[in-house]
């Protein structure tokens, strides 16, 4: 079961053994009347107060602490009171206590002036109280619509109304409801159909959600609505059934979650936060949505994360099971349903080792079966997302929680239509907490064109444009300063991060990596800066930095539990044989997380580069091989390419190999690592190169004597053509004479010559 059950209180269990043990249980087992012992009420200290009948149908409140495990008798009436709510302070001293009156006792109270009133609302249909924030939500039915409103408790007594909000929900016809004020046995069938079955949901963040079980003519249809007000829309959902006798649907509040829960049918979990798209609500059927504890819709949510079933006097703490979530994970077979899984791992429970490791090796053996995201995309930016937000208040509002921008898939049997509907207008001055966060919610939904989250747009634009233009601006202070950011990203990781890494990663320079991580760090801040200002510009630097440097080890921790998976020794870099299986699965997974980083513009460790490479070489035929470096799937880079030369040996398959890589080479690097391969196909390429500069010398020097024409016809001489036409691209490059010119070293050239040419002849060279 994916919801996860523990029995915090029970009247059975935990109240009748303490009746019957004092003498005061002798009436509930003889009763007709099934409850005369049942919960009225959940202090907001979590201590419970319940009822019951004596002997003599004197009427008692008890009260249970959680803590203790203690019962304790606070008060008896001598008569028969049917209790619907009942309160009482720290100190026993003070009970207020509402119940229903019988018919002949309806006459309402002695000396009622010498009561201090305070009228708070007129003409409700409907109200719940938020016993843990002080709050009463109530509707006032208006003739085209009905208005929330919200009347704020303080400690000092005082209280004043903070909320209102116009719900297009229909009350033509309802009777009163009172959601979380007792429990109203007598209440029959008859007025329940009559009642709004609605309750408001807060959570942490600035949640403000109200649920409500809309009435549907249709067999085998329910539907119910979730008004997200503080992201300015409602979502109506109806979901096809074969049969089923429950009509109304049961709510409850996790927090980050709101259950839409109907027994034995299904069980919808509605993200909070993020509800703007559909897949990150988890849609269960089955023996998925099955709650074995909870069979009847006659539930409530006293307190955030707890269930109390009014019928039998149970209250459980309820919470996301991460094993059962991860077996779902495993299990479904839906995009939707593997997407919601994971954006509730990611983003709901805390990150542990564990957890990590498992949904890390989900997406190794998952990256071809979902076809609508990208489970390393989404796995880094949520868990970036979920790492970083805690940090700073709004900072959940400028950074990316998921790599998608819009979802065109289904949940199977359900429909969902949603409608923009008018903010909540709040009054309030200098109140911090639930109402503050809501407003910064509301603010945010007001100014939110353009987008607040940042996207990498122009990062990708600006890295283009500079990798183009590297040598010409290589030396500029702007350029200066991005690498500066990116030695701060590296420094900064070696601090907290002293794990055992896999090698080469980090331990090499990398040209366009460090661009981009320095690109990265200066426009993230650039972002954070223009909506952040109040956190300071040394807060931001730090937000920024860990944000970069997340991500990198986020990309090393997906490669080291791939490692850890297929048992590869910590660096795999060895070309004397080719590659096993296993190492050829790395090296598949290792193209995706490329993939994933060219799509998102995200950097990679350096040295990510030469670990793929290397395995390529290992693992690859030698044309697809070419394929993937002339695509760009693989970058050729100096170390791999240097140790290539060195280690193999010069067989056939080997030169072709060695050459193939080496005419790839940018002209820079060639000049680097030609040097370590002692053959004459490399020797022939360094020789023409020399050739080639002492020809630019040559051709730089003055001449008074006029140039002749070039010769219009080819001479059918190989070798003067190749003299002719280089003489010519000289001449077209207009080299000046004291440009300086690379070191080439003479003796290597000549050297290698001989040997060339002593093979050529047969001759030994010794």
């Amino acid at each position: 079961m994916l919801l996860h059950l523990v029995a915090e209180f029970d009247l059975r269990r935990d109240v009748v053994p303490w009746l019957a043990a004092r003498g005061w249980a002798a009436a509930l087992d003889t009763s007709e009347n099934s409850s005369v012992l049942y919960v009225v009420n959940v202090e907001r200290n979590g201590k419970i107060i319940y009822t019951w009948k004596g002997n003599q149908r004197n009427t008692h409140i008890g009260l249970y602490d959680l803590q203790t495990k203690q019962n304790e008798h606070l008060y008896m009436f001598e008569r028969d009171l049917h209790i619907i709510s009942c309160s009482v302070n720290n100190e026993r001293t003070l009970l207020a206590v509402s119940f229903r009156q019988y018919t002949e006792e309806e006459r309402v109270i002695q000396n009622s002036g010498q009561l201090p009133r305070a009228r708070v609302a007129d003409d409700l249909i409907w109200a719940q109280w938020d016993m843990m924030e002080q709050r009463l939500f109530y509707i006032v039915p208006k003739e085209s619509r009905s208005t929330l409103k919200c009347v704020q408790f303080y400690p000092d007594e005082n209280f004043n109304s903070i909320l209102e909000s116009h719900l297009d929900i229909s009350v033509n016809g309802t009777q009163l409801k009172l959601v979380n004020f007792g429990y109203d046995y007598c209440e029959d069938q008859d007025v329940a159909s009559k009642s709004l079955n609605l309750q408001v949901f807060t959570s942490k963040a600035g949640g403000l959600c109200v649920c409500c079980s809309l009435p549907s003519d249709i067999p085998g249809e329910i539907r119910y609505s979730i008004y997200f007000l503080h992201k300015g829309y409602n979502k109506t959902f109806t979901v096809s059934l074969e049969r089923t006798e429950l009509k109304e649907v049961a709510f409850m509040n996790l927090d980050y979650y709101v259950a839409a829960y109907l027994p034995g049918q299904f069980l919808h979990l509605l993200n909070i936060q993020h509800p703007d798209l559909l897949c990150y609500s988890l849609f269960l059927t089955g023996e998925d949505a099955r709650i074995d504890t909870l069979q009847n819709c006659s539930i409530r949510s006293p307190l955030t994360s707890t269930v109390l079933d009014c019928c039998v006097g149970s209250m459980y703490a309820v919470s996301i099971s991460d094993s059962a979530l991860l077996q779902f994970l495993q299990n479904s077979k839906q995009d939707s349903e593997r997407l919601a899984a994971l954006h509730c791992a990611l983003l709901h429970f805390r990150h542990t080792e564990d957890l990590e490791m498992q949904i890390i090796w989900w997406i190794s053996e998952n990256l071809s079966t979902c076809h609508s995201f990208d489970p390393i995309q989404e796995f880094i930016i949520a868990s970036l997302y979920c790492r970083m937000c805690p940090e700073t208040h709004n900072l959940d509002k400028l950074l990316p929680y998921t790599s998608l921008l819009d979802w065109i898939g289904i949940i199977p049997g359900v429909t969902c239509a949603t409608d923009i509907i008018s903010l909540p207008v709040l009054e309030f001055q200098n109140s911090k907490g639930f109402w503050e966060k809501l407003n910064s919610n509301l603010e945010s939904v007001k100014y939110a064109e353009p987008r607040l989250h940042y996207h990498n747009n122009v990062l990708r634009r600006e890295w283009r444009n500079l990798s183009e233009e590297r040598e010409e601006r290589k030396t500029t202070a702007y350029l200066r300063n991005i690498f500066e950011n990116a030695k701060k990203v590296l420094s900064h990781l070696d601090t907290w991060d002293s794990e055992e890494r896999l090698g080469p990663l980090f331990q090499e320079e990398d040209y366009q990596q460090q661009l981009l991580m320095g690109l990265m760090v200066a426009q993230l801040k650039d972002h954070l800066m223009r909506h952040l200002q109040y956190v300071g510009k040394k807060k931001i630097d730090q937000i920024v930095l860990d944000y970069v440097a997340n991500l990198l080890n986020l990309v090393h921790r997906i490669m080291k539990e791939v490692w850890r998976r297929y048992q590869l020794h910590s660096c795999t870099f060895c070309f004397d044989e080719r590659g096993s299986a296993r190492e050829f699965a790395v090296f598949h997974i290792m193209s995706r997380i490329l993939e994933a980083a060219n799509g998102m513009c995200m950097p990679l460790p350096p040295g990510f580069h030469t670990l793929h490479l290397g395995l390529g070489v290992r693992c690859l035929p030698l044309h697809t091989l070419l394929h993937y470096i002339d695509s760009g799937v693989l970058h050729l880079t100096e170390t791999c390419v240097r140790k290539l030369l060195e280690d193999l040996d010069d067989t056939e398959e080997n030169e072709k190999l060695k050459f193939s890589i080496v005419m790839r080479l940018p002209e820079a690097l060639g000049q680097k690592v030609r040097q370590f391969w002692n053959h004459p196909i490399n020797a022939n390429l360094i020789a023409r190169k020399y050739v080639k500069l002492l020809l630019e010398k040559l051709g730089n020097r003055q001449c008074s004597r006029p140039i002749p024409e070039r010769l219009l016809v080819p001479v059918e001489f190989l070798p003067l053509n190749y003299l002719t036409n280089m003489l010519a691209e000289i001449e077209d490059q207009g080299v000046h004479p004291y440009e300086k010119q690379d070191h080439i070293n003479v003796r290597f050239v000549e050297e290698t010559a001989l040997k060339h040419t002593m093979m050529l002849l047969g001759l030994k060279y010794s």
